[in-house]
């Protein structure tokens, strides 16, 4: 089961998928099937309501897969998906950020931007030759 902001998601809407690993383990990565694959069917789950689903939908898609690799062992790799899977819903629940709301620049910082490039502009011709 994996908890996401109070929603609780059965281990019956979870496809696990394991296959052998690359990396660490000489012999041992050969021989066990360690890389687990864990799939969660947005689309067909009635976990969240359908405003939050709508959103999770909109931004992850129908189906959502999630791999874990690094550890040696089945058994760490399946906590490591579970806990990515938590992270990915998680990320995906929050509410959009704010609108940003547009200003103008202030009269002050407008004269202080115009005074500044009438100083430079300034240093810049009196770096070249006098004339007479």
């Amino acid at each position: 089961m994996i908890t996401v902001r109070g929603h609780t998601v059965p281990d019956a809407e979870l496809a696990w998928k394991f296959s052998r690993a690359s990396g660490p383990g000489g012999q041992h990565v050969n021989t066990t099937d360690t890389r687990v694959q864990l799939t969660y069917d947005l689309a067909a789950s009635d976990v969240f309501p359908e405003a939050l689903k709508q959103r999770l939908l909109a931004r992850l898609g129908e189906q959502v897969v999630v791999v874990a690799s690094e550890h040696r062992s089945q058994h760490r790799n399946r906590q490591a998906a579970e806990e990515r899977l938590a992270a990915v819903l998680g990320d995906a629940l929050k509410p959009p950020p704010a609108r940003r709301v547009p200003t103008k620049p202030s009269k002050g910082s407008q004269r202080r931007r115009v005074d500044a490039k009438k100083r430079r502009s300034e240093t810049k011709r009196l770096r070249g030759r006098p004339t007479d």
